[in-house]
């Protein structure tokens, strides 16, 4: 970061000129200068007062917020391809396991089905975009065809699989992460 450029950025937003930070901050126009240039640095206590003089402080002029994106493309994808469980699957958002949720487009192919994922916190939810699977949720086993979902806590071993003759295709979100 660049307390200067910073600093001389919120002095002329506000529309104060040198001078009047200094004499609010009672520090000479000349150290202001020297800030805003970074050719020197001010000490903790003098940058508070600096700041309170902008109506800042030290938490909120420290705080650079982060650009999150909202969009993202087909070429951001993560595309992984499982040729011995004959499914594809999709990271449709990069680096979502830092997320509360992770949401990936998973194809399965005949005969395809995803890893066993084994019992953990969270819930699993999947829409299911084309085709006919199966949800396999510890014994127990649920059909899942095109334009319906699923929804479960993950407690149990679970993995969904494709007995169709054509792909399938499925929207899958779970929390945490974990794909």
């Amino acid at each position: 970061m660049n307390i200067g450029n910073k600093i001389k950025s919120l002095r002329t937003k506000y529309g104060l000129t040198q001078e009047e930070l200094a004499d609010r901050s009672e520090l000479s126009k000349g150290f202001i200068s020297q800030v805003e240039r970074d050719l020197t640095s001010p000490s903790i206590a003098t940058l508070v007062d600096i700041l309170e003089s902008l109506g800042t402080n030290l938490k909120e002029f420290f705080n650079e917020s982060i650009e999150e994106k909202i969009v993202f493309k087909k070429e951001d994808y993560f595309i992984k391809m499982d040729e011995d469980l004959n499914y594809e699957i999709q990271w449709i958002v990069p680096n979502a396991q830092k997320n509360m949720m992770e949401p990936i487009l998973l194809e399965l192919k005949e005969n395809g089905r995803s890893n066993i994922d084994y019992p953990h916190e969270g819930e699993e939810f999947g829409y299911v975009l084309a085709g006919t699977i199966i949800v396999h949720l510890d014994k127990e086993r649920y059909t899942v065809k095109k334009g319906e979902c699923f929804y479960f806590k993950a407690g149990v071993d679970h993995y969904i699989s494709n007995k169709g003759k054509t792909k399938a295709k499925v929207l899958w979100i779970n929390t945490p992460p974990n794909f």
